[in-house]
């Protein structure tokens, strides 16, 4: 006599059998994708909003010069440190021309020129270098102005381009490029998963350089929302989309269709909420502030917004973030290339 469905001579399966037959069935990765993804709902929205919702100085580099060690100017001085709870980090200057060399370097955000004896401050702030947080210098200076009895002046020596008001676009295009950067390497591996180590690098580079190449014509010759000098802006995106692109293959060889995780993990739910480019570093929360430089979106934003607004003082850093994660990525996958899901050089089966 047949088996029944339901086990050995009609009697109903065990416990045992029934977790054996799930286990083997799609059920159980489909279950287990179902929790990953409400848990990745979850951080994917508390990191954006730790992050982004409520953004508080830590640390505001600034420079200051004239009659600060006056009486007038040390109160002043001493109630933005105050006002924004002890953020404002004071760099001396002997002269102003020092003082612009350092905020066009980025060592500074902001320049107090205390003149007069210190009844009076010119404050220069720089837009470009952070939105955010030239908007908190400029609410509260003169704020404190008036409680110390200081005549406080702002302007903006480095503003936004017009078409970018909030300096968001930069973030935008950096976003896109991480992104698609690894949805990117997803597709090639799942619609071509049989090429060889050699054939998914250069792919990779092909379409990082195309990538790189639209999102750059359509923000600048399209909607005309940011003026780029073209080429840099472009190689920046490529180099950001080929990084991205090799992190997933690279976690892609080491633990295979769970690649997605550790790459969105650390690209979209810690990177780019840290990467400065819609809340600036100075407002972040102090751990992801310094995290943030060494993960591919804070680069790419790093290197992006010092080659749109601080042209001829570009820095080695972000590069050399970028440049080093796509290739230890490209490393490990060469060295494990054996062990990638979809590779023609996969060892044989009794092969060890």
């Amino acid at each position: 006599m047949a088996d029944t469905p339901h086990g050995g001579h009609g009697r109903p399966p065990t416990r045992a059998q029934r977790w054996a037959a799930f286990r083997h069935s799609p059920l159980l990765p489909a279950t287990v994708l179902a929790l990953i993804l409400a848990a990745a709902a979850g951080l994917f929205a508390g990191s954006y909003t730790y992050s982004m919702a409520n953004p508080t100085p830590h640390s505001i580099p600034s420079a200051v010069v004239g009659s600060y060690q006056q009486a007038r100017g040390r109160a002043f001085l001493d109630g933005m440190e105050k006002a924004l709870n002890a953020s404002v980090k004071v760099h001396t200057y002997g002269t102003v021309t020092q003082a612009r060399q350092a905020l066009d370097e980025q060592k500074v955000f902001a320049i107090f020129d205390v003149r007069g004896d210190g009844r009076s401050v010119m404050l220069d702030v720089s837009g470009a270098s952070g939105a955010s947080v030239a908007q908190v210098l400029s609410e509260t200076a003169p704020v404190v102005g008036r409680k110390t009895g200081v005549a406080v002046t702002v302007r903006d020596i480095k503003p936004l381009q017009e078409g970018d008001p909030r300096g968001l676009a930069i973030f935008y295009i950096s976003l896109a490029a991480v992104i698609i950067g690894f949805v990117g390497a997803i597709q090639l591996s799942v619609h071509a998963r049989a090429l060889t180590p050699v054939e998914r690098i250069a792919f990779t580079i092909g379409y990082a350089l195309l990538g790189g190449f639209a999102i750059a014509a359509v923000v600048d010759w399209l909607l005309d929302a940011v003026d780029l000098p073209f080429l840099e802006s472009w190689l920046i995106l490529a180099l950001t989309m080929f990084a991205s692109g090799m992190v997933f293959t690279m976690f892609n060889t080491l633990i295979g269709r769970w690649a997605m995780l550790p790459t969105w993990g650390l690209m979209v739910l810690l990177g780019n909420p840290s990467s400065g480019g819609a809340v600036s570093w100075p407002l972040l929360p102090s751990p992801l502030g310094v995290i943030g430089r060494w993960l591919p979106p804070g680069a790419s934003v790093s290197a992006q917004h010092t080659a749109v607004y601080f042209a001829g003082h570009q820095h080695a850093f972000p590069f050399l973030v970028l440049a080093g994660w796509a290739l230890l990525s490209c490393a490990v996958f060469w060295t494990w290339r054996h062990r990638h899901p979809g590779s023609r050089e996969r060892l044989p089966a009794h092969a060890s």
